[in-house]
């Protein structure tokens, strides 16, 4: 019986994201996936900085990024085409582009032809689970040979005769919205199924045209007689969701007839292929719980967003990252299984926020009452003439941020200014040879130990942090890097040192009130654990959340450059 450390189950953007990073973090993996081959037509759209980063981590941002539309502005519009509101992201805190708009087939492709970098991650495709049961030790899986097709909605076939029985000491259901994990696990979903239907139409423009050179920006076309979504995407791809009423029937929307009247609105037919039309619901729901012992959910087979602010994958790749480091931790850090708890903890709030904000932006867009749309464009206009709030929303500041709850996250209580529980920023730092690199790059994969000006060794207990894998690094503001005499840096071996030669890290420690001496720990998702001048402090509140036993083997760092 083959025996991995982690058996994945689904192979959609999140199974791919975990793993990725539970590969790059030296761990074997077995992920199952039911359908032979990908879906092949798009169903993500967007993703962000934070995912992006995320990707960054996993060692494969740069190969998927080059497939992206980048910072395009995403508008609110009058059926008349006048904008209402307009957000333009030009900041990148996180280093990448806020505004990402993707082809899921291209993304997934590409993420699936990168695994096989890592000897220890086996893909088996057309494999359903059929059972699994836990105990002490582990997880005992079994699956077989599926046929049939979730996407042509036919039932779930096995072939009884092709089973096999594997074991994994964790097993993570990454399978969707109709997740047979969850299911088999009796754990049911909360919150809200909407009856509203959308007519999705994906097009392709034919070669030779530009079809889609007037759609340039994302859309939501208020007008009440047919709400409207406008998406462009790479590859002379292009994607509308049309608004339905109760009345309308589905055969008829889906119909190649009323495609073509309705995209005719926007775009020469004659220049388009319509590569799919579907009509479908949406749902806003939460797992009542995301792990069993031994058995955690992820993506949509944990929560389930409306489509309406381009969260769902991304929220996906969120858990990937959160779960990724904390399975490692408990299977190669030494950390107590009690840490994979934080795993909800930590999630969730962000999950649901995102949810609430998409189910907010789906009653804004799809008024359809002529006075309410109205009114609507009323109160827009307003906001956008209110000082302070206008630029709040034009610099995307509706987003939940991605920060933790004070109490619920693995790092040191919060204070009125501290950092901790948030995500850190990323600049480009300048190493001492002149190169510049991504904070992130430099740093690696694990646990960042950076001291402000400082070595973070001195009066630290380096064999703690040793233990699980973390790097040791030093920042300097711009110009301060020590300079002078042989000997003026002291003994570097060991340490990764970067000058922040843009300044924007450094303003960044300052309104967190950090200062020169201070010592900052990064957990590897690059959310800040703590920040203090007191070293022990830091280390009790490693050994204690993470609940770590020392005669555990050190995983030892990966490098920044690995998979790069």
């Amino acid at each position: 019986m083959n025996q991995y450390d982690v058996a994945v189950v689904g192979l959609g953007p999140t199974g791919l994201t975990l793993a990725h990073l539970l590969g790059r973090r030296g761990l074997s993996v077995l992920v199952l996936e039911r359908e032979p081959e990908f879906y092949g037509n798009a169903r993500a759209v967007y993703t962000d900085d934070e995912a992006l980063r995320v990707f960054q981590t996993a060692g494969v941002a740069d190969a998927i990024h080059v497939d992206m539309n980048v910072d395009s502005a995403v508008q609110w519009v009058k059926a008349s085409g006048d904008v209402l509101i307009q957000f333009r992201e030009t900041q990148r805190p996180l280093w990448w582009p806020v505004v990402n708009f993707l082809y899921q087939p291209y993304l997934e492709t590409t993420l699936e032809s990168l695994l096989t970098r890592y000897p220890d991650v086996e893909l088996r495709r057309g494999r359903e689970v059929v059972d699994f049961a836990q105990d002490d030790a582990g997880v005992t899986v079994v699956h077989a040979a599926a046929s049939g097709s979730r996407y042509g909605r036919q039932d779930n076939v096995v072939d009884e005769s092709t089973r096999e029985t594997v074991r994994a000491s964790y097993l993570v259901g990454a399978d969707g919205g109709r997740s047979v994990v969850r299911t088999r696990l009796g754990i049911e979903m909360t919150g809200k199924s909407f009856p509203e239907r959308w007519l999705v139409v994906d097009l392709e423009a034919k070669p030779g045209t530009d079809a889609f050179r007037h759609l340039p920006y994302f859309d939501f076309v208020c007008n009440p007689e047919m709400p409207t979504v406008s998406c462009p995407q790479p590859g002379a791809h292009h994607r509308f969701e049309f608004a339905l009423t109760d009345a309308d029937d589905k055969d008829h929307f889906e119909s190649d007839q009323t495609v073509r009247r309705l995209i005719g609105r926007y775009v020469d037919v004659d220049q388009v292929e319509v590569r799919r039309r579907l009509v479908y619901t949406f749902n806003a729901l939460v797992a009542d719980r995301w792990r069993d012992g031994r058995v955690l959910l992820a993506g949509d087979a944990a929560h389930m967003t409306p489509q309406f602010v381009g969260q769902g994958m991304n929220a996906g790749v969120r858990d990937a990252d959160n779960l990724s480091w904390k399975l490692a931790a408990v299977l190669r850090g030494g950390a107590d299984a009690a840490l994979l708890d934080t795993y909800e903890s930590e999630r969730r709030p962000h999950a649901k926020a995102m949810i609430d904000f998409s189910v907010f932006n789906k009653s804004l867009v799809s008024i359809k009452n002529p006075v309410g749309a109205s009114a609507r464009n009323a109160a827009m206009w307003t906001a956008l003439r209110i000082p302070g709030l206008a630029g709040w929303i034009r610099q995307a500041g509706m987003k939940p941020k991605p920060r933790f709850k004070k109490g619920t996250y693995v790092g040191r209580p919060r204070s009125v200014r501290g950092a901790e529980g948030t995500l850190s920023p990323q600049p480009m730092v300048r190493r001492y040879d002149g190169r510049p690199v991504r904070l992130d790059d430099a740093l690696g994969t694990g646990w960042s130990v950076i001291g402000i000006g400082v070595d973070p060794r001195e009066g630290l207990d380096v064999a703690a942090w040793a233990q699980v894998g973390a790097t040791f690094a030093t920042v300097f503001s711009p110009g301060t890097r020590p300079q002078g005499a042989v000997g003026a840096c002291g003994n570097r071996a060991g340490l990764v040192d970067v000058e922040d030669t843009s300044g924007e890290l450094t303003r960044w420690l300052r309104r967190h009130g950090i200062r020169r001496g201070s010592v900052v720990v990064l957990r590897p998702d690059k959310y800040v654990f703590g920040a203090t001048r007191d070293g022990a402090a830091l280390t009790r509140a490693l050994v204690d959340q993470l609940g770590l036993t020392p005669a555990a083997v050190p995983a030892g760092p990966v490098p920044a450059e690995v998979g790069l």
